[in-house]
């Protein structure tokens, strides 16, 4: 899988992209990284990126000609575009363009997986007071944010959506890693323990060493559950609840509130 990624600051991307997971699956050949400076398609001495929004107000806003030849560029159009004194759409069938904008959709693990069938996808790094409509409209197949928040630019909420959606590509991780996660199937996922067995006077639950398979699975069901309609019991509406399920939900409080804390974990 492919990301190119269009940012003013391509060297944030250096530490998160180069550790860990992310920097394994790049020198494994199962994921490409493409960072792609903006400012460099600017075209003035000063190499400006933005200019004042007409109509006054503060901030600034990036400018569609440069952002518009850098997109244009990323995807081989490059030479039409410049060509061209009016304003060509990019071409229909080309990968998603994806804008990071705390005016977009919510991210999701749904749209991670979505996201995930792509073998290539563009995401564009906004900043200042954001990009001209101009753009938005004519290039931008989907606007992304990350939360109900304000960040300096978009190369965080970039970082974010790379690492969510690479991560379930094959063979990036061992595919059975992904199969309980949160979110995985709208609830959060079972507490986990490692040695030592018992810690500071605190030992791990009996089950985990009882050497029953189904009795642990069971218990680690029931155990995001629990977690979820303690922590997020609003994803209990989406998930898929089995009879048993809801019972258990019932008798721990679901469909009362308020919710059980968690000294109700059992």
């Amino acid at each position: 899988m492919r990301f190119d990624i269009l940012t003013l600051f391509p060297g944030m991307f250096a530490g998160p992209f180069g550790e860990s997971i992310l920097k394994r699956a790049q020198q494994a050949g199962l994921l490409e990284i493409a960072l792609h400076d903006i400012r460099t398609y600017a075209t003035d001495r000063h190499k400006s990126t933005d200019d004042y929004p007409f109509g006054g107000g503060a901030g600034m806003v990036m400018k569609p000609e440069v952002l518009y030849q850098a997109l244009a560029d990323v995807l081989g159009f490059g030479p039409a575009a410049q060509a061209s004194e009016t304003l060509e759409l990019l071409p229909e069938e080309r990968p998603p363009v994806l804008l990071m904008s705390p005016a977009g959709e919510p991210f999701t693990q749904r749209m991670a997986e979505e996201l995930a069938q792509q073998p290539r996808i563009i995401l564009i790094c906004g900043h200042y007071e954001g990009i001209d409509e101009r753009i938005r409209e004519c290039c931008v197949d989907r606007e992304v944010s990350i939360g109900d928040y304000v960040l300096t630019g978009g190369e965080l909420a970039a970082m974010v959506i790379v690492d969510a959606v690479a991560r379930l590509q094959p063979g990036v991780l061992a595919a059975a890693s992904t199969e309980e996660e949160s979110h995985s199937d709208y609830l959060l996922e079972y507490p986990q323990y490692t040695r030592p067995a018992t810690w500071r006077g605190q030992p791990i639950p009996a089950i985990l060493t009882s050497g029953h398979h189904a009795n642990v699975a069971r218990w680690r069901h029931e155990q995001r559950l629990l977690r979820t309609l303690q922590r997020r019991p609003d994803l209990l509406q989406k998930a898929v609840l089995s009879p048993r399920d809801r019972e258990y939900l019932r008798r721990h409080g679901w469909g009362t509130s308020p919710a059980p804390d968690d000294s109700a974990a059992s």
